[in-house]
């Protein structure tokens, strides 16, 4: 099984954009019945995202945590930061400017660059390293 990169360059250019746009993202793969660990850069920003999933549709509900809070067992959207729990096995979203160890677990990986020239200076290294990989690569320009 070749793992499947989705590289997604979004028109925002902060990390207010790029949660409200991961929000979206993990509505659609809940949806699909995907198991999402969602690796966020720290501590606050975790927390960030744990907030606005719960606000940011009032018709939508997405059944989420953080690592070691909340419910047994885990509903289907871990959020964390640091070590990716051995039971994540289906998608990861990065939102990490850094590749992480042993990407290749997962069945799909979901990275967000803002529409900045750093960002997509860094998703470029990450896209090689992948490719490197054996991952299939995907790539949506969501600027135009």
């Amino acid at each position: 099984m070749n793992t499947r990169v989705d590289f997604y360059i979004i028109d925002a250019n902060n990390d207010a954009g790029k949660l409200q746009f991961v929000c979206k993202l993990l509505e659609k793969a809940y949806k699909q019945k995907h198991r999402v660990f969602v690796h966020c850069a720290d501590q606050t920003n975790t927390h960030q995202l744990d907030e606005l999933l719960w606000t940011f549709h009032d018709i939508s509900f997405i059944p989420h945590n953080i690592i070691g809070e909340g419910p047994e067992p885990a509903p289907p959207i871990q959020l964390g930061h640091g070590t990716i729990p051995s039971q994540h096995k289906d998608m990861l979203v990065n939102l990490t400017d850094k590749l992480l160890t042993q990407p290749i677990q997962f069945r799909r990986v979901a990275e967000i660059v803002l529409n900045d020239e750093q960002a997509k200076e860094a998703a470029r290294d990450r896209y090689k390293q992948y490719r490197e990989l054996g991952c299939v690569m995907h790539s949506h320009d969501l600027t135009k």
